[in-house]
């Protein structure tokens, strides 16, 4: 569970007016024993709690960390970007003349299809962008990414299609097409949401149904994907990158 466990035991705070009494009931004497009673019990409490508030409370593991729903979705746009990469490398091979990857590319566009359109972005469209509407919120955004969602849809299966046999020539031009125009699309869109609509999700969903969207975006992520969920669609992506020899990230270094 991403959401970490509370501590059994709030940490006392001692109140500054409970420090500055300290002198005083310190100096009560035996003569007045029974006026200052109370405040010498007062003060040896006082001087309890700045002990236990000393004590210093263990850091959270990592794991132990809460993910929020911001960034279990932008680490989701991860995986798209990854995507893209394999879009362009396509792209670049058969621009060149070289045989269309069929597979890598099919494979790549199925995650595109159960990960980031049928999962990622109905979570967008159940719990996120519902939200802003009704709040007043990128009401001129919103309608233009559902738009680009059903747009993507349409892409991808033309992309699925033209990957899932062999490839004549004029449908290499048409899947140099549709996948260009993906790119073209989702980088922008993809930009759009890491910047403006995730960050607005703090502005109208209140604190406790922001920290329950976050369980709830982990549940249904492995009931689709299994234990391994994100991690696994992850290693996924790695393995068609290595296919296509662009998993190395030195190589990407420009030499300057």
């Amino acid at each position: 569970m991403r959401k970490q466990a509370s501590s059994d035991r709030e940490t006392p705070i001692v109140r500054r007016r409970e420090v500055l009494g300290l002198p005083a009931a310190l100096a009560c004497g035996s003569a007045v024993l029974t006026g200052c009673g109370a405040a010498q019990q007062a003060a040896q409490q006082a001087v309890q709690r700045a002990g236990n508030a000393a004590t210093p409370t263990p850091a959270p593991t990592p794991e132990q960390m809460p993910v929020t729903p911001p960034e279990d979705l932008m680490r989701e746009h991860g995986v798209l970007k990854r995507v893209l990469l394999i879009y362009r490398e396509g792209i670049r091979r058969i621009n060149a003349g070289e045989q269309v990857p069929a597979q890598p590319l099919h494979a790549g566009a199925g995650i595109i299809r159960t990960f980031i359109e049928e999962y990622h972005e109905q979570l967008e469209e159940r719990y996120v962008f519902p939200r802003l509407v009704k709040a007043g919120k990128l009401t001129d955004t919103v309608p233009v990414l559902v738009q680009q969602h059903r747009r993507g849809r349409v892409l991808t299966g033309r992309i699925l299609d033209a990957t899932a046999r062999p490839t004549p020539q004029q449908a290499r031009r048409d899947l140099v097409t549709n996948m260009a125009a993906f790119i073209r699309m989702y980088e922008p869109h993809e930009a759009r949401e890491d910047t403006v609509v995730f960050p607005a999700m703090r502005d109208v969903i209140p604190p406790k149904e922001f920290a329950g969207m976050a369980e709830t975006f982990e549940d249904e992520e492995h009931r689709r994907f299994g234990a391994a969920g994100f991690t696994g669609v992850v290693g996924q992506v790695a393995d068609i990158e290595k296919t296509l020899g662009i998993y190395d990230l030195k190589q990407f270094t420009p030499r300057v």
